[in-house]
């Protein structure tokens, strides 16, 4: 066994509520090239939980450094091992998602597998929510005896903490850690939420507390976030735009979908692209083939965007990002004519140019998101 694996501090309870065989507690655990720490959390867990009937769920996003496959060959001899494999879609929260829908014992508790959560607190975390009748027990940095300055760099504290002060425009409740992604909750609490649950980003438990149909009973117990012993964090300045997503779904969603806004962002600034390519070639070529390549660079732009923006959970590599380029200059191609024609037919009719012009641009737009979500990032 790895030197490397931590030790649990304390010993688990003999037993927890459950007849005898009965299975309590479900762990999930999201991965992404995680396969060096999945071994050493298992080996961790199945000392930490002894005497209680647990499963850990692997949800793995089709990792290219074989993280599935390494579930699948230590589940061979380990029965409370299982894991899903997951193709096509990519996120924590959506995998968060399924892993607990998956799970049929009452009580599911939801850990990173990079080792940085103390998984010796689940035991704890299992006594508190049964003893308390709870829905939520949180595993925080924040309060008195946790902590998070070994395991985070200055960038990722300062994202952190920003994104913990904006939370509180959202919650019902006060929770000194929303940004945690340690926890434990009442199955049956969980699924209540889910139909309103985003599942964008990677903060499934601040979408899981502010989607609740009615404020949950929790509690905070500390834990130290801890340095990772393998791999990579995944933590970037996407998870922050990720995270302001999740924000304005929750905010505007109901009245606008967010991806529609992302879309109509992303096009905003397709017209800056196009003015800056038409400025230095207007005068090496005629203005209509100027415009013309300047129209080009402004698609490739707003494709590439919303590649990596509005459909980053169906982002479109290799083979499929060349096809799906050229569907996307179709589908703008039919947008443009449908913006001109829909804009000339107010126009004619009497209606004033700036009307007709931005009816004819929301023709367009609408036009272009629901074509290329159909045609250009369709689900493989």
């Amino acid at each position: 066994m790895d030197d490397g694996l931590r030790k649990p501090a304390v010993e688990a309870a003999p037993h927890r509520a459950g007849a005898p065989g009965e299975l309590v507690l479900s762990v999930v655990a999201p991965t992404f090239n995680e396969s060096k720490n999945i071994l050493a959390l298992v080996e961790s867990l199945e000392a930490c939980l002894a005497g209680i009937s647990w499963e850990v769920i692997f949800v793995d996003d089709n990792s290219p450094d074989g993280t599935a496959a390494v579930v699948r060959e230590i589940a061979r001899t380990r029965p409370h091992v299982r894991g899903l494999q997951r193709f096509g879609r990519r996120g924590l929260s959506s995998a968060v998602i399924e892993g607990i829908c998956s799970s049929s014992a009452p009580y599911v508790a939801v850990i990173d597998a990079d080792m940085q959560h103390d998984e010796t607190l689940l035991a704890r975390m299992l006594d508190t929510i049964q003893a308390e009748n709870l829905d939520l027990v949180v595993g925080s940095r924040y309060v008195s005896g946790g902590g998070g300055s070994r395991g985070l760099s200055a960038v990722r504290g300062a994202m952190s903490r920003f994104a913990t002060r904006l939370s509180g425009l959202l919650m019902q409740f006060d929770l000194a850690d929303p940004m945690s992604g340690f926890f434990m909750v009442r199955r049956e609490a969980f699924l209540a939420a889910a139909p309103h649950l985003s599942g964008a980003g990677y903060k499934i438990l601040l979408d899981f507390v502010v989607s609740a149909p009615a404020p949950l009973k929790h509690k905070e117990l500390p834990y130290e976030f801890r340095p990772r012993l393998h791999g990579e964090s995944k933590l970037d300045a996407m998870v922050l735009f990720e995270y302001l997503v999740m924000m304005l779904e929750k905010t505007i969603g109901r009245y606008i979908p967010v991806r529609f806004l992302l879309f109509c962002l992303v096009g905003g600034t397709g017209v800056l692209v196009h003015l800056a390519a038409l400025f230095p070639i207007r005068e090496a070529v005629a203005f209509p083939v100027a415009q013309g390549i300047a129209a080009l660079v402004s698609m490739t732009s707003n494709f590439l965007l919303n590649n990596v923006l509005t459909y980053r959970d169906v982002r479109l590599r290799g083979r499929r990002l060349v096809t799906g380029l050229l569907s996307f200059y179709a589908v703008c191609s039919i947008g443009f004519l449908a913006n001109v024609s829909f804009a000339e037919m107010l126009y004619e009719r009497g209606h004033p140019w700036w009307i007709a012009g931005a009816a004819g641009v929301l023709i367009g737009c609408v036009w272009n998101f629901g074509a290329s979500a159909i045609f250009t990032w369709k689900r493989a």
